[in-house]
């Protein structure tokens, strides 16, 4: 696929030539920083140093201080309590983490999972019930519960105490509990609403610890679980979402959890290395593969495991449940891509909205976003279970996949979600209501020239100011995610030196010089249909769109454009 090449642009204009010459920065750099809202010395600091004392203080999000004064009493007084999680990665590490907070100080903890199948997402009869039978005091839920309304009633009714522990949207009425954590909810005044269901779970432990009188650095030892949380559900890494990653990050590379350690050894990935990047595609998809197919528990009893050889296991089952996790991927990827062929032409199509009733629903939320990134168009993917349509929604840049199925709410029985992701239910009879609704509104409000797929552009380089210092400074915007994603370069005018050929399943590989300048290697994953015309392009007129990153082969590391786009002379204007 080709794109639009376009060129972000900073909303003040001279942040540039500010930064430039309060950093001493090149203007690439300068650039990048205002790109990403970064225009003053100070954000500059912070941005390129996010230490532990730029946290938000806690006891600013509206409720904290009911709901850390409610679980410390329950850890004074030995209180038995329910941790509610969910099934994804944020669910299940952000029960991870209030689990082994409260194990630690000797409280007689169990949690609860619902079943993605049988329970579906968010707070349920069953988990409350068994709250009960169990002979719990309070419920903390994490990652969930903001729309619990009913359900914390029955909890009241029951005589349940119930904290509740999110990052979603909001909807029109507030659960009636001890306190509801959630800093998108209305009247909330905490200064970075971008945290993570586990982010959140993290600041109550934050705050509880300040309650019991006990340093709130204690609960550091749980950031390795943040980071996995931040990378995997895909949340602003900026504000203290940048400080929880980049803390998170190194506590994982440096002293992580038994469970993690033992993944990532046996997964072959070396502790030290750790990157965002790695999170999102290997570690993440095999904590989620448990929730998708099956029971979350697994992924709970890993992270939480204290010993290697209980741990090994976990991590075993894990990957024998990922394995089939792939299988059915693809299996569903190719039959989604049939279906496009069969009753779509993408040129008049505004959105895809696809069902298929045996589809598993714990995959169609990853093969919707792979038809996203494919057909640049907003996708929904449906099955059917018990007599009910239920499925994932996913959508591009400038598209609010949650406030379009807010438009369609009197036909959905549930949603629930945010910008890019979503989850929807409704009954099988308002199905082709549904789709047409929707196709609507995405061309409402995008049409379809819109819809070209775009390639974002943070600057042009030229591969001479390619250099060890920069380099260097380009490296500290890590960690990269949602807001600040991996720079976008362009060089242009370039020449093959030697011939570019393919290697691998398809992967473009060759080298490229400019102006005199050393070569420098380049690799494009899946783009073996640029080769005839890289080759015949000649001595110039190739202009490459690229992240650089380094790539370590028989223990030399160098640095390399993983390509993202390739046009060839005029093909390729220049913003």
């Amino acid at each position: 696929m080709s794109f639009r090449w376009v060129y972000a642009k900073p909303d003040d204009g001279e942040a540039v030539s500010r930064l430039r010459r309060e950093l001493g920065v090149s203007e690439t750099i300068a650039r990048l920083l205002a790109i990403r809202g970064v225009t003053t010395f100070n954000q500059a600091k912070a941005f390129f140093r996010p230490t532990a004392g730029l946290m938000h203080d806690p006891f600013l999000m509206k409720d904290m201080d009911k709901a850390a004064s409610r679980l410390a009493h329950a850890i004074r007084n030995d209180e038995k309590v329910l941790v509610y999680g969910d099934y994804d990665v944020d669910g299940t590490t952000a029960t991870a983490i209030m689990y082994s907070f409260l194990k630690n100080f000797g409280v007689q903890v169990n949690y609860y999972i619902p079943h993605r199948f049988k329970d579906g997402y968010g707070i349920s009869v069953d988990g409350i019930e068994e709250a009960h039978k169990s002979g719990a005091k309070l419920i903390v839920s994490v990652d969930c519960g903001i729309t619990a309304v009913e359900e914390a009633k029955m909890a009241k009714k029951l005589g349940l105490d119930l904290i509740i522990c999110d990052h979603h949207n909001a909807g029109p009425e507030i659960p009636d509990c001890v306190a509801v954590l959630d800093p998108k909810r209305p009247g909330c005044t905490y200064p970075f609403d971008g945290l993570s269901g586990a982010g959140v779970g993290f600041k109550l432990t934050q705050a509880t610890l300040k309650e019991l009188g006990l340093p709130m650095e204690t609960a550091n030892q749980y950031l390795d679980l943040v980071a996995l949380s931040i990378a995997s559900d895909i949340v602003p890494i900026v504000d203290e979402n940048r400080v929880l990653m980049r803390l998170g990050l190194e506590k994982l590379n440096t002293d992580p959890r038994i469970g993690l350690r033992v993944l990532a050894d046996h997964i072959k990935m070396g502790i030290g290395k750790i990157s965002t990047s790695q999170i999102v595609f290997s570690i993440g998809p095999r904590i989620n593969a448990a929730g998708r197919m099956g029971d979350a528990k697994l992924a709970v009893e890993l992270m939480i495991s204290e010993s290697e050889e209980k741990a090994r296991i976990f991590a075993t089952e894990l990957e024998a449940v990922n394995m089939r996790r792939r299988d059915t991927d693809n299996l569903t990827m190719e039959k989604a891509m049939g279906l496009i062929d069969t009753h779509y032409d993408m040129d008049k199509s505004s959105a895809v909205v696809l069902h298929d009733p045996e589809w598993h629903l714990g995959v169609i939320g990853i093969v919707a976003s792979r038809l996203v990134d494919i057909y640049c168009r907003p996708t929904v993917m449906l099955s059917t279970v018990d007599g009910m349509v239920k499925g994932s929604a996913r959508s591009i840049r400038g598209f609010n996949i949650y406030d379009a199925l807010k438009e369609c709410g009197d036909l959905l029985v549930q949603f629930g979600g945010h910008e890019f992701a979503a989850g929807l239910t409704l009954d099988a009879k308002d199905l082709e209501a549904f789709k047409e609704r929707f196709e609507e509104i995405v061309m409402e409000r995008l049409g379809l020239d819109e819809q070209d797929p775009e390639l974002l552009i943070d600057a042009d380089l030229s591969l001479g100011d390619i250099k060890p210092i920069f380099w260097k400074q380009l490296s500290q915007f890590e960690p990269f995610g949602p807001q600040n994603l991996k720079p976008i370069f362009v060089s242009r005018d370039l020449r093959v030196v030697g011939n570019a050929t393919v290697v691998g399943n398809g992967h473009l590989k060759m080298k490229v010089a400019q102006n005199g300048n050393a070569p420098l290697d380049a690799i494009g994953f899946n783009m073996h249909k640029f080769l005839p015309a890289v080759r015949e392009c000649g001595e110039g007129g190739l202009n490459l769109a690229y992240v650089l990153e380094e790539n370590t082969w028989n223990k030399r590391t160098n640095l390399q454009m993983r390509l993202k786009d390739i046009k060839i002379g005029d093909e390729a204007l220049k913003p």
